[in-house]
């Protein structure tokens, strides 16, 4: 029995159906050829006009789904390390640690590295396509963790208001912090930047740009290759 889990799942439900549906009505027509009255029309327009439509924006909203997920990151192999990291209960990481919030977890990537702008989501996907040109054109023949390619490195700079979405500067807790504290003021104004001190390394510790090999860690009393 088909389960649905999820926006996307029931998506790609309807997707199916209706392409189900639409082929059910040409078949049907070219089978039997009944004569071209009106409910013939009109059964046509749905095989032909509305079913196929339905196919078409059912299936490229469960695309887009789709790509906000981390595993879907995670499809080019030169993102392997940040996402085996960002998904390693064990890993002490900035990813690793907020992919484990709830809220946003499966979509953590795309959630600290979308655009959030007024068409956030549309300018996003758009440069999403430099990602693809790049791959295809520097990385496609790299190793199995992109090894051989050139240190992957963020186009635009990483603005604090991706992190004060959540983290509000606020929170008692956070104010305690003597950095922040130190700071504060400099923080929302974007003098100083969330990166300065939370750095790459401590982001994404796997990455070759940081100095890792793509691989999770020995453990303790282990020689590393």
């Amino acid at each position: 029995m088909f389960e649905l889990h999820s926006t996307e799942d029931v998506l790609r439900l309807s997707a199916l159906s209706s392409a189900v549906i639409a082929i059910a009505i040409l078949v049907y027509y070219l089978a039997v050829r009944p004569p071209l009255g009106r409910a013939t029309k009109v059964v046509l327009l749905f095989g032909l006009g509305v079913m196929p439509l339905a196919v078409s924006l059912a299936g490229n909203i469960s695309g887009f789904e789709y790509t906000l997920r981390r595993d879907f990151c995670g499809s080019c192999h030169v993102m392997r390390p940040y996402v085996e990291d960002a998904s390693d209960p064990a890993s002490k990481s900035l990813a690793s640690i907020h992919s484990r919030n709830a809220a946003f977890g499966p979509e953590s990537c795309y959630t600290c590295h979308a655009d959030y702008q007024i068409f956030g989501a549309m300018t996003t996907k758009a440069n999403g396509l430099k990602h693809l040109y790049y791959y295809i054109t520097e990385y496609a023949n790299t190793g199995p963790y992109g090894e051989g390619g050139k240190p992957i490195h963020m186009y635009k700079e990483f603005q604090n208001g991706m992190c004060v979405r959540c983290h509000s500067t606020e929170a008692p807790r956070w104010a305690a912090v003597e950095d922040h504290a130190g700071m504060i003021e400099d923080i929302r104004k974007g003098d100083a930047k969330c990166i300065d001190c939370h750095t790459g390394e401590k982001i994404h510790p796997r990455a070759f740009a940081h100095g890792g090999n793509g691989k999770a860690p020995a453990p303790a009393g282990e020689q590393k290759e």
